[in-house]
């Protein structure tokens, strides 16, 4: 598994022969849009784990790029079909096996709703087990003890967790997800797009050194292969 950061929340993952693209934000970032091009970006999936616009903006012009496959709950996947994209809608607790794995969409504590104020459904986020490595992408959420349900079905490998604060946890509520999940290895996420969720990065990554976790602050453009 290739795992390559574009910014905010969203992500590239490479599994086997497929490519997966979650919660595509990057045109409207200032911090990626000069970095990442996304008519470059190979999908054949998109996973989006809410209807907000810093997860959901680049989704409609990759999917027309690339053919991608839309994933997301029953009210997003409803939009995107009825622009006449290619959806798999899911819900929580459900769980499918793609190509690339089996995917499980599990709970997450935010709102999310569209650009223009329309219901999005509920937030979630996504467990994926791969052929070789599972990933957990929390998306948006505050801790939430539902978090401990997620090891009793998969062993993780990494995970993906907000750490900006304001929005969604900080470092200290990251911490204790990352017991709660039974990971110490974390690729932070949702930090410095905005002035509300900058972040001391030393501090943070000291913060999770001292717990004996790593957490990795990974570069616009930045992989990491599992």
């Amino acid at each position: 598994m290739k795992i390559t950061f574009y910014g905010q929340n969203s992500l590239g993952l490479e599994i086997g022969d497929s490519n997966v693209i979650i919660d595509p934000f990057i045109t409207g970032n200032d911090l990626s849009k000069d970095k990442v091009d996304i008519n470059d970006l190979k999908a054949d999936y998109i996973l989006l784990t809410h209807a907000h616009q810093d997860h959901i903006l680049d989704a409609e012009a990759i999917a027309k790029n690339t053919g991608a496959v839309i994933v997301s709950n029953f009210e997003i996947a409803n939009h995107y079909e009825d622009k006449g994209f290619e959806v798999h809608p899911m819900n929580h607790g459900g769980s499918w096996d793609f190509e690339f794995g089996k995917v499980k969409y599990v709970n997450a504590i935010h709102t999310s709703s569209f650009p223009d104020g329309s219901y999005g459904g509920q937030p979630g986020g996504f467990v994926i087990e791969g052929e070789h490595k599972n990933i957990y992408i929390a998306g948006d959420t505050a801790l939430t003890m539902d978090m401990k349900l997620i090891p009793l079905h998969t062993k993780l490998d990494i995970a993906v967790l907000p750490i900006g604060d304001n929005f969604t946890m900080g470092v200290e509520d990251a911490i204790i997800a990352s017991d709660f999940i039974e990971c110490d290895k974390i690729i932070g996420c949702h930090y410095d797009t905005f002035g509300y969720i900058e972040i001391d990065h030393e501090e943070a990554k000291k913060k999770f050194y001292e717990k004996g976790k790593d957490l990795m602050l990974l570069d616009i453009g930045e992989s990491i292969e599992l």
